[in-house]
């Protein structure tokens, strides 16, 4: 609707100026004819006195009509101005709402990721192996465990546990990712796990590649896990989950409605609270480039560029306990081409 009413002051607009361009073009003619006239009527003497008078009149007429016509010029201007206005800004709404819409469904998503490594730091087998972190058998059995969550969970790239030490201990996908042994102490996520108070904490680290997944870009949940899987239990490892950022995010962008028309010319982004693009319906310049953000309101708005293209944003309100990150949502139409 915003679209054809845009359309609709646009359409508006060029016609009233093309009529009113007539307009003016026979009041300019009848001055003239008015002029000629009157200069005719001089000529002509007492004879021409009142053709004379008649021309005058002809002259008055077409500068009231002049005077019309200016007032119609405005009015007209200052109406398809309005509409154009009032199409723009119900326009922006629209697309800060899908905005919104895009960062919250993916925080909607890492809601569950968070929960999921809060429930899976209690099994019974990765509490197991952490309390008995040299023994083979029962880090056999843990990652056994770990693949078989991973089977009815296909949304992650790897489950982790880790010892006190940041030794990793067992992990879910141990024939595709060799991590046993490989120290972790170093990561920021894993020391803030080991500060979690209790069992409903978590710690999560943003988008980033990761070199011991192949480089892989994924966001990290991670908790302590505690002796007996007691919420306020003595802190004996620690577990990490590892979200398929590039599989699952892309569908995220490239699932708002647009047409086949209005999609050629729109992107849609997920940006961090730095405005690195994260994820984009088009792929390019996700996590090496960032987006020129320009915010008046902090949590939601739109603006236009020079070029008229549009661009709308929305910050995250986060979903249930998780809070988010302080990403954005955002989405950029370009103008439709002239014809």
């Amino acid at each position: 609707m915003p679209e054809r009413i845009l359309q609709v002051a646009t359409d508006m607009s060029g016609q009233a100026n093309e009529k009113i361009t007539e307009i003016k073009a026979v009041t300019r003619a009848t001055r003239t004819l008015a002029l000629n006239a009157l200069i005719e009527a001089a000529r002509a003497g007492d004879v021409g006195r009142g053709f004379g008078v008649v021309a005058n009149e002809v002259k008055d007429i077409s500068q009231r009509v002049t005077i019309i016509t200016e007032e119609l010029e405005k009015m007209f201007l200052d109406l398809a101005f309005d509409l154009e206005r009032t199409a723009q800004t119900a326009r922006g709404d629209r697309f800060a709402d899908l905005a919104r819409y895009a960062v919250e469904l993916m925080d909607r998503n890492l809601y569950e990721r968070s929960c999921d490594v809060r429930w899976w730091a209690t099994d019974a087998a990765v509490v197991d192996v952490c309390e008995h972190a040299h023994d083979d058998a029962i880090a056999a059995r843990a990652s056994e465990r770990l693949g078989v969550i991973l089977d009815s969970y296909t949304v992650y790239l790897d489950l982790w546990v880790a010892d006190r030490d940041g030794n990793i201990i067992a992990n879910g996908r141990p024939n595709e990712y060799r991590l046993k042994g490989v120290n972790i102490s170093d990561q920021k996520w894993f020391q803030d796990a080991l500060r979690c108070r209790d069992g409903g904490q978590y710690a999560v680290a943003d988008v980033a590649r990761n070199s011991q997944l192949r480089d892989a870009a994924t966001p990290t949940y991670a908790t302590a896990v505690r002796k007996n899987g007691a919420a306020h239990g003595e802190v004996i490892g620690v577990m990490g989950v590892f979200f398929d950022w590039e599989s699952q995010a892309p569908m995220i962008v490239k699932s708002l409605n647009f047409n086949d028309e209005e999609r050629e010319r729109t992107r849609v982004l997920l940006i961090d609270v730095h405005n690195r693009i994260l994820a984009a319906s088009d792929d390019k310049g996700v996590l090496t480039e960032k987006f020129d953000l320009k915010v008046d309101d902090p949590a939601i708005g739109s603006y236009l560029l020079e070029d008229k293209s549009l661009v709308a944003y929305a910050l995250t309100p986060g979903y249930e306990t998780y809070q988010g990150l302080g990403w954005r949502g955002v989405i950029v139409q370009a103008p439709k081409p002239v014809k």
